[in-house]
């Protein structure tokens, strides 16, 4: 062979092994190193689902999943941080309400596209919001919650985790619903928020179940409903929103995980297949729902068509109600 062919003939032999190497899948040899879930302030329900999930992983994976915690305009930062990080499944995200729904519609400069920047995996955990006041307000029910404050001229307040939380927009929600005029009281934070009603500095507050769990066991609030057609397992004795007269008034906290854009797709579907599998362990349905939340785990295609339904339901509130960012 002639001097001048043998590079070439290396390059042609080389090409098989390129386009097989080319051509593997990304998932087998997932995840190569340590992986990380990005979610908002310890102690959140976000942070609970996050450490969850990471403990599952790191059992099956037999790779260190770790939490990291990136506090700040409601899990906006942290949110902002997944969707700039390298799409390999090395970085993923517990993506709400507050991150994925009203976000877009509350911060003009959002640097991120909750839909364009990020693949859904599958939602995590549940929670249905309990509409609970004061021990003092005399109301155990919604239609006397309601005349409660129809005579209350200078209104009646509610507390929140902050603008565009799930707690606002389902108090507003409350509002258009039933034609009352409760007053939004931000926090920040929602243990701030639950501090507030179970203190009787506000009057009622629309609050995940797993946040308001240790005041409602401990009777400094009253739950006057869960914000839902069906009943909540962990609080089987309080009615739903549609059996007091009010179907449209349904609600609930959800947290999903989410991948950076244009993560292989094997690699989204093989987490996704380890998040379901977790999911719907009995310990693990046990152990949520003694948090008072529940598994709800879903494919990337269900989880995908849910927010974009979320999106489209809670804009509509916050447009008619002109919710702002606090």
């Amino acid at each position: 062979m002639k001097k001048w062919m043998q590079p070439l003939a290396l390059v042609l032999g080389l090409m098989p092994a390129l386009s097989a190497a080319q051509g593997a899948d990304p998932a087998k040899n997932y995840p190569i190193r340590p992986v990380r879930i990005i979610t908002g302030s310890p102690g959140s329900t976000s942070d609970l689902s996050a450490r969850f999930i990471a403990q599952k992983f790191t059992e099956r994976w037999r790779h260190q999943v770790v939490v990291d915690n990136r506090a700040g305009a409601g899990g906006i930062i942290g949110t902002e941080i997944a969707a700039k990080s390298a799409p390999d499944g090395q970085t993923l995200v517990i993506g709400h309400i507050g991150t994925h729904v009203s976000a877009p519609s509350l911060y003009k400069n959002l640097a991120y596209d909750p839909i364009k920047d990020f693949e859904p995996i599958s939602n995590l955990v549940s929670s249905a919001i309990v509409l609970v006041v004061h021990v003092s307000v005399p109301a155990g029910n919604l239609k006397e919650l309601l005349a409660f404050a129809r005579g209350k001229p200078a209104g009646v307040n509610y507390s929140t985790p902050g603008g565009g939380t799930s707690g606002n927009l389902t108090g507003e929600l409350f509002n258009q619903v039933t034609g009352a005029n409760l007053v939004h009281v931000p926090y920040k934070g929602a243990g701030f928020a639950l501090t507030s009603v179970a203190s009787g500095e506000t009057q009622v507050s629309f609050l995940a179940a797993s946040t308001a769990m240790p005041q409602l066991k401990a009777g400094r609030v009253k739950p006057l409903a869960v914000l839902q057609k069906a009943r909540f397992v962990g609080l089987p004795d309080v009615p739903t929103s549609a059996e007091q007269g009010f179907p449209n008034l349904d609600s609930n906290v959800w947290f999903g995980l989410f991948a950076p854009a244009k993560t292989p797709k094997s690699i989204i579907i093989k987490i996704n297949q380890d998040v379901v599998a977790a999911l719907r362990a009995q310990d693990a349905r046990d152990t949520l729902r003694a948090a008072g939340a529940e598994a709800v785990p879903t494919s990337p295609e269900e989880f995908g068509a849910f927010v974009q339904s979320e999106i489209t339901k809670w804009t509509k509130v916050i447009k008619a109600a002109g919710i702002k960012a606090q």
